[in-house]
């Protein structure tokens, strides 16, 4: 039977014993936590990256084919069309061009609407179900393009049920839309490329419906309820058609530093579903929204073992607590024990260290990859540059040697010239025929006049160009082109034309807007050397925001067949020797370059180049 005074000191060992392991509890849970959040972290950390290369994906491909509609707009065939639609063949001709558009641009659909939104020309003209004959004037894009704006939208195909971006753009004439023109892209290729086990990438559209999503089952989903006059909203614009529109249902755990951990399946136990970690990220350009999931169960393993490992070491510190109470050849068989426990610690706390420092040093080799692909990039598009304007001074100089014999010409006759002056002065200076000694040097020093014009036309054309753009008198520009090409106008006997309002200006510069016309004046002055009519047309007008400006001359034309070759590099029709195939090429970069644009139009008589320049307001 236990004494009175035994009691307190049992009650104090209990309490002791029972603190102790609450605080072992209480530990254990905290480094459990601690480390399932340091795993989270340490996954965040990818899907930021991730995120990152999936935005910089989805922008440079909307970036490809923002440009185009706004391109084959200015086509005058389209405005043409539009005008004037003809019969059957003509329509036949138009679906042909836009299927050749649609195969090179490797879009998913082209299609041309007139201003009631009635598509008259496709792309897929001869597939099962065309868009020929088929109204979209409900679709936003359209409406934005007939309002004289870029439209972009995403939606399911109410024809093809196909999902794809749009791109809209007016077809203008006389500051009236005729119509649109409509490139659909599809953006599917990206759930493809970034579909992993482990993840789940969403892209939601600013109403928060998912259209793209690496698993099948989320597309065209919510992300929350939608309300009423929402869902009224993307009914009435069949941007989604035959789809329910059922929120996903995640429930919400806990928000962390780097997104919010959530649960796919808040109808299962909690104990047999992994959490997920969302992140987002915004993408201003589409007013998209890029989600991702990850699932933590890495993390949670993770913070398993770290925290079993914390049970075996506490359980071993217990063990050899409890033997050194046995006796001394316990003791020394404990503490060989204790040494050979300390030394499997010490290897797993190694390996737990050299596991994080590898994840790390992984996962600053991708950051480092990234940034060097950037710079590679960055360095290729600097040297590209750097070519194409060597490879424009070097077409310059060649340019400058065809017309050297030409200006060689032109500078001998002033010298002979002057030289015939000064010794016919000298001999009236000795005749003391003064008045006529000062009408000679009058005439000298025009010649030499002519002689610097000529020198100082040389050297602006000669010299290397920054690029930069100016506002610049179009009349003035084509004159000192004009200057340079007047041995080779003189030697083909032919008359350039040139009908341009005074004030009228362009935004260009200025040694790279005369190489171009030097260019094409050139190639006129060689296409009608032998014909009987000897005329070269320079026509310029403005329309709206743009200096439109055509170059016709007399000579036998561009043949049909030659017509998509002629701005290729290094194609030429001239006999060897004559050219190097690069003034066409270079002078449509030019042009490109410089906001414009540089086509062949087709000419029932002679050739015809139509290039497209900003318009400027020259201050008087």
């Amino acid at each position: 039977m236990p004494t009175p005074g035994a009691s307190p000191p049992l009650i104090g060992r209990l309490l002791a014993w029972s603190g102790l392991i609450l605080a072992i509890l209480l530990g254990l849970a905290g480094l459990g936590v601690w480390s399932y959040r340091d795993g989270v972290e340490r996954l965040g950390e990818q899907g930021r990256n991730d995120l990152d290369l999936h935005i910089a994906y989805l922008e440079g491909l909307l970036a490809k084919y923002e440009p185009l509609p706004a391109l084959l707009a200015t086509d005058p065939r389209l405005s043409d069309f539009l005008r004037a639609p003809g019969g059957r063949e003509s329509i036949d001709a138009l679906n042909r061009y836009l299927e050749t558009i649609n195969r090179i641009s490797d879009a998913a659909d082209t299609y041309l609407m007139d201003a009631e939104g009635l598509t008259i020309a496709a792309s897929n003209w001869q597939t099962e179900r065309p868009f020929v004959g088929r109204n979209f004037s409900f679709r936003p894009y359209f409406r934005d393009a007939m309002d004289g704006r870029l439209g972009r939208y995403f939606a399911l195909g109410n024809t093809s049920g196909q999902r794809g971006y749009y791109f809209a753009y007016p077809v203008m004439e006389a500051g009236q839309a005729l119509g649109a023109v409509v490139v659909k892209i599809d953006i599917g290729e990206a759930e493809r490329r970034w579909a992993k086990p482990d993840r789940i990438l969403l892209v939601t559209d600013p109403d928060g419906v998912v259209f793209l999503a690496t698993r099948p089952e989320f597309r065209f989903r919510t992300l929350h309820p939608l309300a009423s006059e929402r869902r009224g909203r993307i009914q009435d614009s069949h941007r989604y058609p035959g789809t329910e529109l059922t929120p996903l249902g995640l429930l919400p755990i806990a928000a962390v530093g780097t997104g919010e951990l959530v649960r796919l399946d808040p109808e299962r136990p909690w104990w047999r579903e992994w959490p997920w970690l969302l992140q987002s990220r915004p993408m201003p350009t589409a007013g998209w929204q890029v989600h991702e999931l990850i699932q933590t169960q890495d993390a949670i393993r993770d913070s398993l073992k770290l925290v079993l490992l914390a049970i075996a070491l506490l359980t071993t510190l217990f063990l050899i607590a409890a033997l050194r109470r046995q006796h001394q050849h316990g003791r020394r068989l404990q503490s060989e024990f204790a040494e050979q426990t300390r030394a499997a610690l010490e290897r797993s706390n190694l390996e737990l260290e050299a596991r994080v420092a590898s994840r790390t040093t992984e996962l600053t080799r991708s950051n480092q990859r990234l940034r060097d692909e950037i710079e590679e990039r960055r360095r290729a598009e600097q040297a590209l540059r750097e070519t194409q304007q060597a490879l424009i001074q070097s077409a310059k100089l060649a340019t400058l040697g065809q017309l050297s014999a030409g200006i060689n010409h032109e500078l001998n006759q002033p010298l002979a010239a002057i030289r015939a002056y000064a010794d016919n002065g000298l001999l009236l200076l000795a005749k003391g025929r003064l008045e006529d000694v000062e009408t000679n040097l009058g005439q000298i020093l025009e010649l030499t006049e002519r002689m610097a014009k000529i020198g100082a036309q040389l050297k602006l054309f000669a010299r290397k160009t920054s690029a930069e753009s100016s506002d610049l008198p179009l009349l003035a520009v084509l004159e000192g082109a004009a200057r340079l090409l007047a041995p080779a106008l003189e030697r083909c006997g032919g008359t350039l034309e040139p009908d341009i309002p005074p004030g009228l200006g362009v935004r260009a510069n200025d040694v790279l807007l005369q190489q171009v016309f030097v260019n094409l004046l050139g190639n006129a002055c060689q296409a009608i050397a032998d014909r009987p009519e000897r005329r070269i047309r320079v026509q310029a007008r403005r329309r709206e925001a743009h200096v439109i400006i055509g170059v016709r001359d007399t000579g036998p034309g561009i043949p049909e067949a030659d017509r998509d070759l002629i701005f290729e590099p290094f194609f030429t029709t001239k006999a060897a020797g004559e050219g190097l195939g690069l003034g066409l090429a270079i002078s449509a970069r030019i042009a490109t370059d410089m906001g414009g644009a540089l086509v062949a139009l087709p000419s029932e008589t002679g050739a015809c180049f139509e290039l497209t320049l900003p318009a400027a307001d020259l201050q008087p």
